[in-house]
């Protein structure tokens, strides 16, 4: 299912994957409200997701930069940038506000399967790859 934590997420880092699990929490309910069939218009709602999941990800990406910066990761500004895609790609997403009302279903399950693709890709492509690092870090 999509948005299901899964073990292979597990970087290592309590903080970090606490707020994984929360944003496939927010993941799950996009998910729910794109197979909701039950004509409502559903439109508040998925605006409202959305809102919360790109205030999630602005917080949990600073999080994580911050933690980059600090400690001198090597990957930082391609991390960064990986970041930076998501945050503009929610962003067209709230501003497709007559797609979306327009064609609900359809665009929140758009949304759903590429949030789910960004985040598991992005966690188990690019947050594997500072796990080490941050370990010997002593994170």
């Amino acid at each position: 299912m999509y948005f299901e934590w899964r073990e292979e997420y597990r970087t290592g880092i309590d903080a970090i994957d606490k707020q994984h699990r929360h944003l496939l929490e927010i993941g799950a309910k996009i998910f729910d409200l794109a197979h909701a069939d039950d004509g409502y218009d559903r439109y508040d709602d998925i605006m409202g997701v959305l809102d919360e999941m790109k205030d999630y990800t602005v917080y949990h990406f600073g999080f994580e930069e911050d933690l980059m910066e600090q400690y001198g990761y090597e990957r930082y500004e391609p991390h960064k940038f990986q970041h930076y895609f998501l945050t503009k790609k929610i962003e067209k997403f709230e501003k497709e506000k007559y797609n979306i009302d327009e064609k609900q279903n359809e665009a929140v399950l758009k949304l759903a399967e590429f949030i789910s693709d960004w985040i598991t890709n992005h966690i188990l492509r690019e947050d594997m790859q500072y796990k080490d690092f941050f370990k010997s870090k002593g994170l």
